[in-house]
């Protein structure tokens, strides 16, 4: 039995060895190097080979080489593609090893949709065309007018979760405090919406939305109220979705780090049916975190689906939704000590300190559906048009500072003690956005012509039902409130002492600078005056026009908007009020192209911003038988935008000044923290720098540079003309690049480097103090196996633990940037 028990093994063990052997010798490698028409390398073109229903892929090393392993010999189409290049197809018979010629990829101009339906395979830090712009899918570099972009690769490389984080790359962009508020080109948003895929909706102020369903960022410098409508005239940050793809892709992504910080993101896209007529795209992202900043938190996750459908080459279709639920608590920055100007210390508090309750909140619920439909009438005449509806609610209670500090009873400020209000607020908006126009491409004695011809109705209604409950001022004897203290009356307050000092009793407790303290506040202590947020109504007709004519290198670019402008306070109430306006405002840019690679351009732009009862700024509407005048703008550039190395690298230059006049901003009232000024007018102007791209096929790099001066022309104070705009630096200046190492024993390890510089700013609503200059490091590396689909990513920010501030308000409303952070990520792509 043992020689037979012997003799089974030996033969078992040789019919393993034989069949791993066939094994082996059904497998064959498949070898070799895809290249530009220079031959050059071309970096992770797709590669893809298919037999029946077996598909396998790879992409090209930096050298532009691949290999790949099939399960068997067999007759198999080879694809490769690549960004910006003609595909290639060919069926091979492989029946051992094969090395394949070198595929040469043609360049080619991706043919851009008219609307941005099915999206893009782009694996670079820029962008380098727009939809928004010009209404048209058009190159930047035809486009007279500064456009900067940040892409899906770029924010995933430096991990920037929330807005703010993804435009620092950003020139002239300079983030003026917690909230989603930045100055750009010296000029503060008076609008503070969003725009998303080029339709205005109104939320996003006070939270900052996540970036993991963002194709790209775009931010069109200076007014462009003829392409969008009510923008700020420093520019406009567009926001543009995820689109489905074309071929099967799935990411998870997974990120923790300092401040208790947990996010993760889901990215699946590809077609639903063999044909790929009908594509799809999931995106979801989740956030749990706490912060450098006490009390604060952000519980909040995002869900948006897409789905995309093309049953011809003349017609597309596309349908998304994005949900987004934001639990937090406001953060209205850090106190210090002082109100002495020139002596004001920023580090009197640690820049963790903020003022609040525990049981404070703030909690939003965005609801939006967003459609893009394409036809293609004849083969030079295109009907487009996009819809956007939106829901937005909000359910905030917190405890601010009135922008004060507490008196004692002499009417003297105590600089350790802050003045204090709780506000309690839910409002729901409601957001309507049609865009229509007709794409026509035309020919007349030789001058070609992309004309666009539109119309635009956007209404958003702020709905009854909204209130605020507001509690400040001082308690009197009798039980009743003060909205201030009158020393001349002080035996009708209640007082006691506060840190050695007798004081007027405040109707919300001051918060104790010097010695504070974090409670659950109980509201039945407050004496409340309760508002109703009274209704209203915004409704903007717009038809327009605008026409690309080329002749030889020149591109000459005219447009025209009639806007009509309706606002509606108390709306449908017998109070009603309203306010009509309208605004023929002009475009025209002229492009030169030196040669294929060079644009020289300039242009002239007018903005319009109605500010009326459905601004956010605007809580509480003008006085009876008044309304604000409208911000009015306009923008003169000249710059020039050139591409190099078969489009991998991008630099442009600008110049421009804009002017601005009849501003609208916060009087920074301790009595009446909605109480609005009208403030003359502003001028700005500036230079910019910008590059970006490869400089190798494994080093990629984003930097720019802006210089800015930004000054006041008129004001309703006269000793502030020709003084510095506020909360805006004149120099900034970043760089972003990361290095994948291309070593045989090192392959897989990549490396990024990063710096910001940000000049002084002054705050926004007074000038006792400065804010200093600032420059950052950061540092990142990164980890993916050979062959593997796997990425691990770490991410160290602020390395030199640097304390700044990114913006200020006031004494009592200061911005830090964050501390010294970490955040660790592992992403599995398919």
């Amino acid at each position: 039995m043992k020689l037979i028990y012997h003799i089974f093994r030996i033969s078992l063990i040789f019919v393993c060895i034989f069949l791993t052997s066939l094994q082996i010798n059904a497998q064959v490698k498949v070898t070799g190097k895809v290249l530009d028409a220079n031959h050059l390398a071309i970096y992770k073109a797709n590669i893809k080979l298919k037999s029946g229903k077996d598909l396998l892929h790879t992409s090209t090393d930096s050298l532009g080489n691949f290999a790949i392993i099939l399960p068997q010999a067999g007759s198999y189409t080879f694809n490769a593609s690549a960004v910006g290049y003609a595909g290639f197809s060919k069926t091979y018979l492989i029946s051992s090893d094969l090395v394949l010629d070198p595929v040469i990829l043609a360049a080619s101009n991706e043919e851009l949709q008219t609307v941005e339906i099915v999206g893009t395979n782009a694996r670079k830090y820029y962008g380098d065309y727009s939809f928004s712009a010009t209404k048209t899918a058009t190159a930047n570099k035809d486009i007279p007018q500064a456009i900067s972009s940040v892409s899906k690769e770029l924010m995933a490389d430096r991990q920037a979760a929330v807005l703010a984080d993804a435009v620092k790359n950003v020139t002239s962009v300079s983030q003026s405090s917690y909230y989603n508020q930045f100055a750009i080109r010296g000029i503060n948003q008076n609008e503070e919406g969003a725009i998303i895929n080029g339709m205005r909706t109104r939320q996003y102020y006070f939270n900052q939305p996540l970036t993991n369903n963002l194709e790209r960022i775009e931010v069109i410098k200076g007014p462009a109220s003829a392409t969008f409508s009510s923008v700020d005239p420093g520019g406009s940050i567009n926001l543009v979705t995820k689109k489905p793809l074309t071929e099967d892709r799935k990411e998870v992504s997974i990120s923790a780090g300092s401040f208790s910080t947990i996010r993760g993101a889901l990215d699946f896209t590809g077609p639903l049916n063999t044909a790929k007529t009908l594509l799809y795209r999931l995106n979801i992202g989740y956030e749990d975190s706490k912060s450098f900043r006490d009390l604060q938190y952000r519980k909040g996750y995002m869900i948006a689906p897409s789905f995309s459908y093309r049953p011809s080459d003349r017609t597309s279709l596309n349908v998304e939704v994005v949900m987004n639920n934001s639990n937090s608590r406001l953060d209205r920055g850090q106190a210090i000590f002082g109100a002495i100007a020139g002596q004001t210390d920023l580090n009197s508090t640690p820049i963790t300190f903020n003022m609040g309750a525990s049981n404070d909140r703030f909690n939003t619920q965005d609801l939006m559906l967003m459609t893009s439909f394409s036809h293609k009438l004849t083969e030079n005449i295109v009907f487009n048009a996009a819809y956007m509806k939106q829901n937005w609610n909000e359910d905030l209670l917190e405890h601010r500072t009135t922008n004060a500090f507490g008196v004692d009873e002499n009417n003297q400020a105590i600089p350790t003690l802050a003045a204090m209000r709780a506000v309690q607020r839910q409002q729901k908006w409601a957001t309507d956005n049609l865009s229509t126009y007709f794409s026509i491409n035309a020919n007349t004695f030789h001058i070609g012509h992309k004309l666009v011809i539109g119309y635009d109705r956007i209404n958003t209604q702020k709905l009854r039902g909204g209130g605020e409950n507001s509690a400040q001022g001082y308690r009197l004897k009798d039980g009743t409130i003060a909205t201030r203290y009158d020393p001349a009356k002080k035996d009708l307050y209640l007082f006691k002492t506060v840190n050695g000092v007798n004081a007027p009793v405040p109707n919300v407790e001051h918060f104790n600078l010097a010695n504070p303290a974090y409670t659950l506040k109980n509201l039945s202590d407050y004496t409340f005056t309760k508002t109703e947020i009274p209704p209203s109504y915004y409704l903007v007709n717009g038809v327009y026009l605008q026409d690309q004519l080329t002749y030889g290198k020149v591109t000459l670019t005219l447009g025209l908007r009639q806007e009509w402008y309706e606002d509606y306070s108390n709306y449908k109430l017998t109070t009603e009020k309203k306010i009509v306006q309208h605004k023929l405002l002009p475009r025209a840019g002229i492009t030169y192209a030196v040669n294929p690679n060079i644009n020289i351009y300039g242009t002239y732009l007018q903005g319009y911003q109605p500010q009326g009862n459905t601004s956010s700024l605007v809580i509480v509407p003008p006085p009876a038988g008044s309304n604000f005048k409208p911000l009015e703008s306009d923008l003169k550039e000249i710059g020039a935008k050139s591409e190099w190395l078969n489009k991998r690298l991008m630099i442009n230059l600008a110049f421009f000044e804009i002017n601005q006049k009849n501003l609208l901003m916060n009087a920074n009232d301790p009595l009446d923290v909605n109480r609005l000024i009208e403030r003359g007018a502003q001028r700005s102007r500036g230079f910019e720098f910008e590059a970006s791209g490869f400089i190798s096929a494994n080093w990629q790099f984003n930097t720019g540079y802006s210089y800015i001066d930004a000054i006041i022309q008129d004001d309703f104070n006269p000793a502030l003309i020709g003084q510095r705009v506020q909360n805006t630096p004149k120099h900034s200046a970043s760089l972003w690049t990361r290095y994948n190492l291309e070593t045989i024993k090192l392959k897989g390890i990549g490396f990024g480097a990063g710096v910001q510089y940000s000049g002084t700013k002054l705050p926004l609503y007074i000038r006792d103090f400065e804010l200093p200059a600032y420059t950052l490091f950061d540092a990142a590396i990164y980890y993916s196996p050979v062959g593997s689909k796997v990425q691990l990513a770490a991410n160290l920010n602020n390395i030199l633990n640097k304390t700044y501030w990114v913006g200020a308000q006031n004494y009592l409303r200061l911005f830090p940037g964050t501390p010294r952070n970490i955040m660790f990520n592992v992403t599995y792509r398919i």
